[in-house]
């Protein structure tokens, strides 16, 4: 299957997802069939955090629409915090949107986790990552949303991190284990920019992980798009 991606939100976390996939279907020994196309970092963070859903999801639209133009047969959001508007956007896409976030849920009971805690965007942490978790139970840090949201956002729109946004994101992770998160899940594309290679104590789930399985399996043919959120 050819594989759509909506990438730029943020550049580093593209990167990742398209390094990913293509070392997933290299495992695969299959040949990976993908186009990207490039959506606005800054015009996301303005719609997001004005809550500017359809708005966004009408951006979203014109992109997919480039997509299957280009022959992609399903399309996906390289980005959690671009979820926000994930209904409004695949009500009207011309193509089949591949949700980050439904397969978490899964993928979390599984693994026997019970309880997780989230690092992301402010909606993420805040919606408890949009309240899509049905079967494991999310806690975030309620009193560092606020400071850990700016943090991310100015580190997605960077495509770097510094060392004392590292040791800040690794400290919350560390308290969120504290209060009995079995497991901290990188809830934000861009995160992985603060953990990777970085020794934490605690178990990390990094949910790109989990989507671009999702996509190489399809990619793969190994998965059918039908009744996939």
């Amino acid at each position: 299957m050819h594989i759509g991606l909506i990438g730029g939100i943020g550049p580093a976390a593209t990167v990742v997802y398209y390094q990913r996939l293509c070392a997933a279907m290299a495992a695969r020994g299959k040949r990976l069939e993908l186009t990207l196309v490039q959506a606005d970092i800054h015009e996301l963070i303005a719609n997001n955090l004005a809550d500017r859903r359809v708005e966004q999801a009408a951006v979203y639209a014109g992109l997919i629409d480039r997509l299957k133009a280009a022959g992609a047969e399903c399309a996906a959001i390289t980005s959690l915090g671009g979820h926000f508007c994930y209904d409004e956007a695949a009500a009207r896409s011309s193509l089949p949107l591949v949700s980050a976030v439904a397969p978490l849920d899964a993928f979390f009971a599984a693994e026997g986790i019970g309880c997780v805690g989230l690092l992301g965007t402010r909606v993420v942490m805040r919606t408890k990552l949009y309240g899509q978790l049905a079967r494991t139970r999310a806690i975030a840090p309620e009193d560092e949303i606020e400071e850990l949201g700016q943090l991310y956002q100015e580190m997605a729109v960077a495509g770097s991190c510094d060392a004392a946004t590292r040791a800040r994101f690794l400290d919350a992770g560390q308290r969120l284990v504290e209060r009995g998160a079995q497991a901290v899940v990188l809830a934000g594309t861009d995160l992985n920019l603060a953990f990777d290679g970085r020794e934490t104590g605690y178990r990390v789930i990094d949910a790109l992980d989990v989507h671009v399985a999702l996509l190489a399996d399809l990619a793969s043919g190994s998965r059918a798009i039908e009744g996939l959120g």
